[in-house]
Protein backbone atom coordinates (compact mmCIF):
# COMPACT_ATOMS: atom_id res chain seq x y z
CA UNK A 1 0.00 0.00 0.00
CA UNK A 2 2.55 2.09 0.88
CA UNK A 3 4.62 1.65 -2.52
CA UNK A 4 1.11 2.34 -3.99
CA UNK A 5 0.68 5.42 -2.58
CA UNK A 6 4.12 6.26 -3.23
CA UNK A 7 3.39 6.10 -7.02
CA UNK A 8 0.18 7.81 -7.03
CA UNK A 9 2.11 10.79 -4.92
CA UNK A 10 4.75 10.79 -8.43
CA UNK A 11 2.68 10.21 -10.94
CA UNK A 12 0.12 12.85 -9.42
CA UNK A 13 3.29 15.51 -9.18
CA UNK A 14 4.31 14.32 -12.61
CA UNK A 15 0.87 15.06 -14.49
CA UNK A 16 0.93 18.59 -12.75
CA UNK A 17 4.54 19.31 -13.83
CA UNK A 18 4.00 18.16 -17.03
CA UNK A 19 0.66 20.62 -17.96
CA UNK A 20 2.25 23.01 -16.40
CA UNK A 21 5.77 23.09 -18.18
CA UNK A 22 3.34 22.90 -21.16
CA UNK A 23 1.84 26.07 -20.70
CA UNK A 24 5.03 27.87 -19.46
CA UNK A 25 7.20 26.34 -22.57
CA UNK A 26 9.28 28.76 -24.86
CA UNK A 27 10.80 27.72 -27.92
CA UNK A 28 14.87 28.04 -26.70
CA UNK A 29 17.26 25.14 -26.00
CA UNK A 30 17.39 24.37 -21.91
CA UNK A 31 19.53 25.66 -19.76
CA UNK A 32 22.30 22.94 -17.97
CA UNK A 33 23.24 22.89 -14.69
CA UNK A 34 26.40 25.10 -14.08
CA UNK A 35 28.69 27.03 -11.38
CA UNK A 36 26.63 29.36 -9.76
CA UNK A 37 23.41 27.94 -10.86
CA UNK A 38 20.31 28.60 -7.86
CA UNK A 39 17.35 25.73 -8.60
CA UNK A 40 14.27 26.14 -7.18
CA UNK A 41 12.18 22.76 -7.09
CA UNK A 42 8.50 22.48 -6.35
CA UNK A 43 7.71 18.91 -5.10
CA UNK A 44 4.89 17.00 -3.89
CA UNK A 45 6.24 14.39 -1.58
CA UNK A 46 5.42 11.44 0.28
CA UNK A 47 6.75 11.11 3.53
CA UNK A 48 6.61 7.22 4.40
CA UNK A 49 7.73 6.35 8.41
CA UNK A 50 8.87 3.07 9.03
CA UNK A 51 7.82 3.22 12.81
CA UNK A 52 6.44 -0.13 14.40
CA UNK A 53 8.66 -0.05 16.92
CA UNK A 54 8.03 -2.04 20.72
CA UNK A 55 6.29 0.11 23.50
CA UNK A 56 7.94 -0.79 26.77
CA UNK A 57 6.53 -0.08 30.39
CA UNK A 58 8.92 1.78 32.35
CA UNK A 59 10.60 -0.98 33.89
CA UNK A 60 11.03 -1.81 30.20
CA UNK A 61 8.69 -4.88 30.12
CA UNK A 62 7.45 -5.60 26.00
CA UNK A 63 3.75 -4.39 26.79
CA UNK A 64 2.82 -6.46 23.18
CA UNK A 65 2.29 -2.91 21.88
CA UNK A 66 3.63 -1.39 18.95
CA UNK A 67 3.85 2.58 18.16
CA UNK A 68 2.49 3.08 14.14
CA UNK A 69 2.92 6.34 12.50
CA UNK A 70 1.03 6.98 9.20
CA UNK A 71 2.39 8.14 5.65
CA UNK A 72 1.86 12.00 4.77
CA UNK A 73 1.54 13.17 1.38
CA UNK A 74 2.58 17.44 1.08
CA UNK A 75 4.33 20.04 -0.86
CA UNK A 76 7.83 20.44 -0.02
CA UNK A 77 10.11 22.86 -1.55
CA UNK A 78 13.61 22.55 -2.33
CA UNK A 79 16.66 24.93 -2.90
CA UNK A 80 19.99 23.99 -4.62
CA UNK A 81 23.09 25.97 -4.93
CA UNK A 82 25.83 25.03 -7.65
CA UNK A 83 29.56 25.06 -6.38
CA UNK A 84 30.96 23.73 -9.28
CA UNK A 85 28.85 22.04 -12.48
CA UNK A 86 28.83 18.94 -10.35
CA UNK A 87 28.69 20.02 -6.87
CA UNK A 88 25.12 21.51 -5.10
CA UNK A 89 24.34 22.21 -1.90
CA UNK A 90 20.27 21.61 -1.58
CA UNK A 91 18.21 23.01 1.43
CA UNK A 92 14.22 21.05 1.59
CA UNK A 93 11.65 22.38 4.01
CA UNK A 94 7.99 21.10 4.42
CA UNK A 95 5.61 20.00 7.37
CA UNK A 96 4.06 16.91 7.70
CA UNK A 97 1.04 15.98 10.23
CA UNK A 98 1.35 12.66 11.23
CA UNK A 99 -0.95 9.96 13.68
CA UNK A 100 1.01 8.00 15.99
CA UNK A 101 -1.50 4.75 17.10
CA UNK A 102 -0.54 2.17 19.28
CA UNK A 103 -1.35 -1.30 17.91
CA UNK A 104 -1.33 -5.04 19.15
CA UNK A 105 -3.39 -7.92 19.69
CA UNK A 106 -7.19 -6.49 20.42
CA UNK A 107 -5.88 -3.31 19.72
CA UNK A 108 -5.82 -0.54 17.37
CA UNK A 109 -5.98 3.03 19.09
CA UNK A 110 -5.34 7.06 18.57
CA UNK A 111 -2.60 7.83 20.74
CA UNK A 112 -1.35 11.21 19.37
CA UNK A 113 -1.20 13.70 16.35
CA UNK A 114 1.67 15.71 15.68
CA UNK A 115 3.66 17.99 12.85
CA UNK A 116 7.01 17.65 11.74
CA UNK A 117 9.14 20.41 10.51
CA UNK A 118 11.79 18.17 9.40
CA UNK A 119 14.54 20.99 7.61
CA UNK A 120 17.33 18.57 5.29
CA UNK A 121 20.40 20.32 4.15
CA UNK A 122 22.60 17.53 1.63
CA UNK A 123 25.29 17.94 -0.75
CA UNK A 124 24.80 16.35 -4.18
CA UNK A 125 27.31 15.44 -6.82
CA UNK A 126 25.79 15.84 -10.10
CA UNK A 127 26.69 13.20 -13.06
CA UNK A 128 26.07 14.83 -15.88
CA UNK A 129 25.08 18.51 -15.36
CA UNK A 130 25.40 19.73 -19.43
CA UNK A 131 23.02 16.88 -20.10
CA UNK A 132 19.02 16.82 -20.60
CA UNK A 133 18.57 13.52 -18.16
CA UNK A 134 20.99 14.46 -15.18
CA UNK A 135 20.63 12.34 -12.39
CA UNK A 136 22.78 12.84 -8.90
CA UNK A 137 23.14 11.67 -5.53
CA UNK A 138 23.78 13.30 -2.21
CA UNK A 139 23.70 12.98 1.76
CA UNK A 140 23.48 15.01 4.66
CA UNK A 141 21.93 15.76 8.09
CA UNK A 142 17.85 16.85 9.16
CA UNK A 143 16.83 17.89 12.36
CA UNK A 144 13.14 17.09 13.39
CA UNK A 145 10.93 19.40 14.99
CA UNK A 146 7.52 18.02 16.56
CA UNK A 147 5.04 20.81 16.89
CA UNK A 148 0.92 21.17 17.56
CA UNK A 149 0.96 18.04 19.35
CA UNK A 150 -2.70 16.97 20.54
CA UNK A 151 -2.86 14.01 22.65
CA UNK A 152 -6.11 11.86 21.80
CA UNK A 153 -7.89 9.22 23.97
CA UNK A 154 -6.91 9.79 27.45
CA UNK A 155 -3.03 9.49 26.70
CA UNK A 156 0.06 12.06 26.79
CA UNK A 157 2.60 11.46 24.78
CA UNK A 158 6.22 13.80 24.37
CA UNK A 159 7.92 13.19 21.49
CA UNK A 160 11.84 14.25 21.69
CA UNK A 161 13.50 16.57 18.70
CA UNK A 162 16.73 15.68 17.31
CA UNK A 163 19.04 15.11 14.71
CA UNK A 164 19.83 12.28 11.66
CA UNK A 165 21.26 12.23 8.48
CA UNK A 166 19.80 11.12 5.11
CA UNK A 167 20.49 9.78 1.74
CA UNK A 168 19.42 10.98 -1.56
CA UNK A 169 19.17 10.14 -4.99
CA UNK A 170 17.29 11.83 -7.65
CA UNK A 171 17.26 12.76 -11.61
CA UNK A 172 16.37 16.34 -13.25
CA UNK A 173 14.77 15.66 -16.73
CA UNK A 174 15.19 19.02 -18.62
CA UNK A 175 12.32 20.46 -20.87
CA UNK A 176 12.71 23.27 -22.07
CA UNK A 177 14.73 27.08 -20.94
CA UNK A 178 14.78 26.59 -17.68
CA UNK A 179 12.56 24.38 -16.50
CA UNK A 180 12.53 20.69 -15.52
CA UNK A 181 10.96 17.69 -14.42
CA UNK A 182 12.45 16.46 -10.93
CA UNK A 183 11.91 12.86 -9.41
CA UNK A 184 13.53 12.78 -5.72
CA UNK A 185 13.74 10.13 -3.21
CA UNK A 186 15.12 10.33 0.43
CA UNK A 187 15.87 8.07 3.04
CA UNK A 188 15.86 9.81 6.24
CA UNK A 189 17.39 8.16 9.31
CA UNK A 190 15.72 9.20 12.84
CA UNK A 191 15.06 7.82 16.20
CA UNK A 192 13.15 9.96 18.93
CA UNK A 193 12.08 8.53 22.46
CA UNK A 194 8.49 8.31 23.08
CA UNK A 195 7.20 8.77 26.69
CA UNK A 196 3.95 8.32 27.02
CA UNK A 197 1.67 8.97 30.10
CA UNK A 198 4.63 10.39 31.83
CA UNK A 199 7.23 7.88 31.85
CA UNK A 200 4.07 5.29 32.37
CA UNK A 201 5.11 3.57 29.36
CA UNK A 202 7.89 4.15 26.43
CA UNK A 203 9.16 3.58 22.85
CA UNK A 204 12.35 4.35 20.93
CA UNK A 205 10.84 5.43 17.92
CA UNK A 206 13.05 4.32 14.51
CA UNK A 207 10.85 6.67 12.19
CA UNK A 208 13.39 6.28 9.90
CA UNK A 209 11.12 7.32 6.55
CA UNK A 210 11.36 7.12 3.18
CA UNK A 211 10.81 10.73 1.53
CA UNK A 212 9.49 10.17 -2.19
CA UNK A 213 8.67 13.67 -4.62
CA UNK A 214 8.06 14.44 -8.17
CA UNK A 215 7.26 18.14 -9.07
CA UNK A 216 8.70 20.88 -11.39
CA UNK A 217 12.33 22.97 -11.11
CA UNK A 218 13.43 26.21 -12.51
CA UNK A 219 17.13 27.66 -12.52
CA UNK A 220 18.05 30.94 -11.81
Amino acid sequence: MTKLRNLLAAGAALTLATGALATAAQAEDFQPKTAGTLMLNVRLTDVSPKAGDSILTAAGVDSTLNADVNDSVVPTVGISYFFTDNVAIEAIAGTSHHTVKATGPGTNVKVHETWVLPPVVTLQYHFAPAAKVSPYVGAGLNYMIFYGDKDLNGFKVKLKDGFGYALQAGVDIATTGKYSINLDVKKVFFDTNASINGGTLKSKVNLDPWVVSAGVGYKF
